[in-house]
């Protein structure tokens, strides 16, 4: 198991380097001038060439690409993500302020769907072809091919404006998670929904269980103490994949419900062509997707003791 993860981290540590050098190279091919949009803020729409040589040369703009890489690559070992363009604060302390909202939002939403999911997949896949059956799995559909934006939207109509009920937008109480939680959620419980109604159906088929019905168990404790947990495996694998998908769209969520989180910094970074916040929060988001996949793996061998990786 330790080889296996040395072997992870070092993997990680490569994912990293490539999303790292890909968004760098993104970021400096787009069209602007880094060192006229910082002088700009600096000193005013109204700057002279004289101003905007002299910021590039201070912030290092007129080096080649792949030598501002390095010299940004050699700070991030030192812990030191520059400082934002926009805000002339250091990126690693905006990006840890942020940190605790996205992470609040991101689990909120996945706490909410896999409550919903997993009670509502069993049930469906003890009743096979009941009315509970497929009225869960045409919900299911909806949920799945329901746009994220569009349910944000139409949650904030329906319980903020006509119900005035949750709070339009904003960061404060448990009120305020309610509608951009069960916005992200609601995706993440109908594919979740889904994954365990087929996996308890098809661990249902297993020898074993047919030997313990064989034994007089009750169904309920076939289902839950026998069936649930290996029914549960491809639902961690899947939950690992979707922390990834959920901090993806939760930076619109968090731009269409003012949520002050790494998703909503980095839409306002992107229209401010902050470079170096922007670099910093990619980064930060990867960094939680690849951690978040090591995690699972490692997960696996406790629900599943027949998993190993000493030979991986």
């Amino acid at each position: 198991m330790a080889r296996y993860i040395l072997k992870r981290i070092l993997i990680m540590l490569v994912v990293l380097f490539v999303v790292s050098v890909v968004t760098f190279s993104l970021i400096h091919l787009a069209p602007g001038d880094p060192a006229t949009l910082l002088a700009m803020a600096r000193y005013g729409v109204e700057v002279t060439p004289e101003q905007i040589e002299w910021v590039g040369r201070e912030m290092g703009f007129d080096a080649p690409i792949h030598a501002q890489y390095f010299i940004w690559l050699g700070h991030v070992f030192h812990g030191d993500l520059g400082a934002s363009l926009r805000t002339d604060q250091p990126v690693l302390s905006e990006i840890w302020l942020r940190l605790p909202a996205t992470l609040e939002l991101v689990f909120a939403a996945m706490i909410i769907g896999l409550i919903v999911a997993i009670p509502l997949g069993v049930i469906s896949a003890t009743r096979q072809h009941s009315i509970i059956d497929n009225a869960t799995m045409i919900g299911a559909l909806i949920g799945v091919s329901m746009p994220g934006f569009w349910l944000a939207l139409l949650l904030i109509l329906v319980f903020s404006v006509h119900l005035g009920w949750l709070p339009v937008c904003g960061r404060g109480g448990v009120e305020h998670l309610i509608l951009p939680a069960i916005t992200l959620g609601v995706s993440t419980a109908a594919i979740n929904m889904r994954v365990m109604r087929s996996s308890m159906l098809e661990v249902l088929r297993q020898d074993y269980i047919l030997t313990a019905r064989a034994k007089g168990l009750s169904q309920r404790v076939i289902t839950y103490r026998h069936a649930l947990r290996n029914a549960l495996i491809p639902v961690v694998t899947l939950t690992g994949i979707q922390f990834g998908i959920t901090i993806g769209m939760a930076v619109i969520i968090e731009t269409i419900f003012a949520w002050e989180g790494i998703g909503k910094l980095l839409v306002d970074s992107i229209y401010a062509r902050d470079f170096t916040m922007i670099q910093g929060c990619v980064l930060c988001i990867s960094a939680l997707v690849v951690l978040s996949n090591l995690l699972v793996d490692i997960l696996y061998a406790y629900l599943d003791p027949q998993i190993r990786y000493e030979n991986v």
